[in-house]
């Protein structure tokens, strides 16, 4: 299982990313919400990447134990 560190530090980025996206859509400043989509996003692709670690580490425990 992921770590909890990681899991706060992504919804932390999902979180603070989504609050820029829409104070950039809310002032019509571009940059702010870009900056927040791609701060969202970053938080996604994160989680997914800790989601197939955890399934390639259990894969291998299970190797393991068939053994």
């Amino acid at each position: 299982m992921a770590d909890l560190k990681s899991k706060l530090e992504n919804t932390k980025d999902k979180v603070v990313g989504k609050s820029k996206e829409d104070f950039g859509k809310a002032t019509g400043n571009e940059e702010t919400e870009l900056k927040g989509k791609v701060q969202s996003s970053k938080a996604d692709v994160k989680e997914k990447l800790d989601d197939v670690k955890e399934n390639i580490s259990k894969k291998i425990n299970d190797m393991d134990n068939d053994k």
